[in-house]
């Protein structure tokens, strides 16, 4: 298996990863430019850049790029350890270091209107779909034909059904507080990029207020975002549908929400 392979394999997987390529040398070095390298979360590494100090320096240095989520560029000269260069080759050498992120996964809780109008809408930009819903009527691909997995569990049983990453954005378009506030305690103890809650903020407010009240901890509950979405006066299930993606994209990307023209 060659590299991008193996990259697009770790990509369906979920599994983060950072590639190293030396873009530029010169003199003697061990590998020229285009030399590949992958550094795996658990610090292991497939392919070579030249092996020894400098490349176990790469290799720190893509852990550090794996929890930034930043690319850096890394320079070396070769000549004089005493002076702490990684090697006595005589020769410089450049290489860049990216993050090599997994397929962003987004997960719908609820199948009804909205939910199904997040899940096309979702499809349609790229995220791979699955969806959960408690009631098994909805959750199955003749409701929702854009999902790849369905999870037909109570809310509080979805984190052992379905493998939540970094990359995961979850979307609660329940049907009332009282399928919440059950299950966002076992949501809270993911690594979920994001928790959103349908609803209004009296909603949010009055199952937030049983949550803290049942030992959840305030600090955890701040991750959830309810209401999700920008405010665009959406009323429609796909207009809803534009507002929550619209966010998930803002957060995903950095951006501020601001209209383009200001």
């Amino acid at each position: 298996m060659n590299i991008f392979q193996r990259i697009t394999e770790l990509q369906a997987n979920g599994d983060p990863a950072a590639l190293c390529t030396v873009t530029q040398t010169s003199g003697s070095v061990p590998r020229h430019a285009g030399a590949k390298m992958l550094v795996l979360a658990n610090g292991e590494i497939e392919g070579t850049i030249g092996g020894g100090e400098m490349e176990n320096r790469v290799r720190a240095a893509a852990l550090e790029v794996l929890t930034s989520g930043k690319p850096q560029t890394l320079s070396y000269t070769l000549n004089d350890p005493a002076a702490g260069d990684p090697g006595v080759c005589g020769g410089t050498m450049e290489v860049f270091v990216e993050p090599i992120k997994g397929e962003a996964t987004l997960v719908v809780v609820g199948a009804g209107h909205v939910g199904q109008a997040v899940a096309h809408l979702a499809d349609w930009l790229g995220f791979r779909v699955e969806v959960s819903d408690d009631r098994p009527d909805y959750c199955r691909p003749e409701v929702v034909p854009e999902a790849a997995a369905f999870h037909p569990v109570q809310l509080a049983e979805l984190p052992t059904s379905c493998d939540i990453t970094d990359q995961t954005y979850i979307v609660l378009c329940t049907r009332n507080v009282e399928v919440d506030i059950p299950g966002i305690p076992a949501l809270l103890e993911t690594p979920a990029a994001y928790i959103g809650v349908i609803g209004s903020k009296r909603r949010w407010a009055t199952a937030r207020k049983k949550l803290e009240q049942s030992g959840v901890d305030k600090v955890k509950l701040d991750r959830i975002v309810s209401p999700m979405g920008l405010e665009i006066m959406a009323e429609t299930p796909q207009e809803i549908a534009v507002s929550i993606l619209s966010e998930i994209l803002m957060r995903r990307r950095g951006g501020d929400g601001k209209p383009m023209s200001d």
